[in-house]
């Protein structure tokens, strides 16, 4: 490296340092939203720069010349060489679901230092890494899924339990999510619009792109074009009644709708609709986030939250829990996240054509998605505090004002109708979840930029459209990966049905997993106290307990490759996850606190039932109770089988460290790719 490259990334680091010294050391004084971005940067340029590439060729030693699977396996349905915009593409859509923008936003009633802290550390020295190694042990593989490979290299019975648990926690999470875009696009016109006219455009662009007539260049200025205009032309329905009323549909309608699209997401082959679309997201997605860090840039708007505030206690007014381990179960994606698991040994291994991409797909679609939670984090935390705890705490009007101001964040009624008026919307309390929040902090610094009156609106409804689009990329990913997942467990039981080449397995066990998480999809639209909204509070600590599966997994391969002076990259994440999984797992099911802990708050719940008057709430009140209890059951059942994992990991690491057991690396044959095919890919 010449000196004045180094030079250059000594200034980069300086800066990175400067900017969260300024950031931590903070105490009372106004701070610029701008040394959340610098930081960000910083951090983002070194880990990708030095940690990525040192792990890309000491660690896991990539190979230019091997042949993928995508190449050796070429079945125009799963494993589909692909160009590596597309690809990057579509594995950032994947990944890139609720987390980055919802979890910081939650989050950010501890303030903005430690959930900023998580995301840079979390992302760069844990995410990254978990991202990079599944995808590389699924690519040496034969494209395998997370469950199949953990029982060909940890064991059978420890593989069958992660089938089990990867699988149920799978259905959970596509669930979750669905629920929250149909939530986000119901009685919204503009935003069916604009996700409705993404599937047409995807379709012409696989199918132009298979062709090979159509440059890649051509078919992405076409998107892009089609794009622009569902975006901007939604806003112009509602001079159009009857074209209006195509788009504007009820959550039944759209619960279905979404479970239909899942199901021919799955089932069609991968470059007619899946990855085109995934692409063509990804631009909205980059795009509305750069044009956040340059609104951040030109307004330079003061974080009016506190580094800290007094609920890292865990007494806090959005959700209970302390700051350790809850921030890391609220902060998945953005730092660390085991859905990003599924999706490295799912769909992006079957399309990458050369190992060389392992990098900037694996590690750098993540560090990506760090800069999109950092704006998140920003979005939440310019807001005036007293109107960020309003929106997210839920109660009445006085009681939540009268909380919120006693808490030490003082506002007012009249104020958050001023904001709701302001926005379109008849009210901004009891707007829990993250999404609104983050959709009126973008609004905020958007409309800043923009004298007319109506722009707080404006970009208020295109910032819902935006989360729901960004989410929906995840479920049609996701719902493929789940197919995998499912053949892979039903293979076991009957071989043809582990064929992902046969249409007829893949159509039945893509029906069935849809029929799965689409039940309680349904059962949460229809009844808000059953469904899916019972397991809601176990998305983040289902979610994180996929990190530790996958990094056991990736402890395993490195001790079988010999790497285990290099353990350290792994188990340090490893150990970190498992401390939060397991804590926050505990404290969700035994804590005396009734707002936090399953059991506790079943319990507050039937002495109050008791206590009633009227039998009819009483009664929901008691059913209320089930659901808690049920939660507990789940968490439970959750925390043992992948305990149980872990354990069966560590007696493996001991045996093959101690050399009591042969180091059998399960890996496909090496095939070189010739010359000619290097210079084609």
């Amino acid at each position: 490296m010449s000196w004045w490259k180094k030079l250059l990334w000594i200034v980069i680091s300086a800066m990175g340092v400067w900017a969260m010294a300024r950031l931590a050391l903070s105490r009372g004084e106004q701070i610029s939203a701008l040394w959340i971005v610098l930081a960000g940067f910083c951090a983002l340029s070194i880990s990708y720069r030095f940690y990525s590439k040192w792990l890309a060729t000491k660690v896991l030693v990539l190979n230019e010349e091997r042949a993928t699977p995508a190449i050796l396996q070429n079945d125009n349905k799963d494993y589909v060489p692909t160009n590596r915009w597309m690809v990057f593409g579509h594995h950032f859509a994947a990944i890139a679901g609720p987390g980055p923008l919802v979890g910081p936003v939650l989050a950010a009633q501890f303030g903005f230092l430690p959930g900023t802290l998580w995301i840079l550390i979390g992302a760069t020295l844990g995410g990254g890494v978990h991202d990079m190694i599944v995808l590389f042990a699924s690519i040496r593989r034969g494209g395998k899924t997370l469950g199949q490979m953990v029982k060909d290299e940890i064991g059978l019975g420890v593989g069958l339990l992660a089938l089990v648990s990867v699988l149920a926690i799978m259905i959970i999470l596509l669930a979750v999510l669905a629920l929250v875009v149909v939530q986000a696009l119901a009685q919204s016109p503009w935003g069916v619009f604009t996700i409705a006219t993404t599937i047409p455009l995807a379709l012409i662009m696989g199918i132009a792109l298979r062709t090979g007539k159509v440059s890649v260049i051509a078919v992405t200025v076409f998107g892009l074009l089609g794009l622009a205009f569902g975006v901007w032309g939604g806003q112009f329905l509602a001079h159009f009644p009857a074209i209006e009323a195509w788009f504007r549909h009820d959550q039944k309608w759209l619960a279905w709708a979404i479970m239909i699209y899942g199901l021919a997401a799955s089932v069609l082959p991968v470059w007619m609709l899946l990855t085109p679309r995934d692409y063509l997201s990804t631009f909205l997605k980059l795009g509305t986030v750069a044009m956040l860090a340059a609104a951040v840039v030109l307004i330079n708007p003061t974080l009016q939250m506190p580094a800290i505030t007094k609920f890292i206690d865990g007494s806090g007014l959005v959700f209970a829990g302390p700051v350790f381990p809850f921030v890391c179960i609220t902060i998945a994606c953005g730092a660390v996240s085991g859905f990003h698991s599924l999706i490295a040994s799912g769909t992006t291994p079957k399309m990458i054509r050369r190992e060389s991409r392992i990098r900037p797909i694996g590690y750098g679609a993540m560090v990506t998605e760090m800069m999109v939670a950092l704006m998140a984090m920003i979005a939440a935390c310019v807001l005036q505090p007293g109107e960020y705890f309003a929106i997210n705490t839920k109660g009445a009007p006085t009681e939540v004002v009268a909380k919120v101001s006693a808490a030490g964040f003082p506002v007012k009624e009249a104020e958050m109708q001023k904001l709701a008026t302001n926005l379109g919307e008849s009210t901004m309390f009891n707007r829990a979840g993250g999404a609104p929040t983050f959709a009126v902090g973008m609004a905020n610094m958007f409309s800043q930029v923009s004298a007319k009156p109506t722009a707080l609106a404006l970009w208020y409804h295109f910032a819902i459209m935006f989360e729901a689009l960004f989410i929906l990329t995840t479920i049609d990913a996701g719902t493929r990966v789940g197919r995998f997942l499912l053949q892979d467990f039903l293979g076991n039981l009957w071989r043809p049905l582990g064929n992902t080449r046969s249409w007829s397995a893949n159509f039945l066990s893509s029906v069935l997993l849809v029929a799965a998480w689409g039940w309680f999809l349904y059962e949460g639209v229809i009844d808000p106290l059953g469904g899916i909204n019972s397991l809601w509070p176990l998305f983040g600590l289902a979610n994180q307990l996929l990190s530790v599966v996958a990094l056991c997994l990736g402890t395993t391969l490195l001790i079988k490759m010999h790497k285990t002076k290099y353990l350290f990259v792994t188990l340090v994440p490893l150990c970190f996850m498992c401390a939060v999984t397991f804590s926050a797992g505990y404290l969700k099911v035994f804590s005396s606190d009734p707002r936090l802990g399953f059991l506790s708050g079943a319990r507050s719940l039937l002495r109050e039932a008791s206590g009633m008057a009227d039998p009819a709430k009483a009664a929901e009140l008691a059913r209320q109770a089930g659901v808690w209890r049920f939660d507990a059951l789940v968490a439970v059942f959750f925390l043992v089988l992948v305990c149980l994992i872990v354990l069966g990991s560590a007696r493996q690491w001991w045996q093959l460290i101690r050399g009591t057991r042969r180091a059998v690396l399960h890996e496909s044959e090496f095939v070189p790719i010739s010359p000619a095919g290097l210079a084609q890919f």
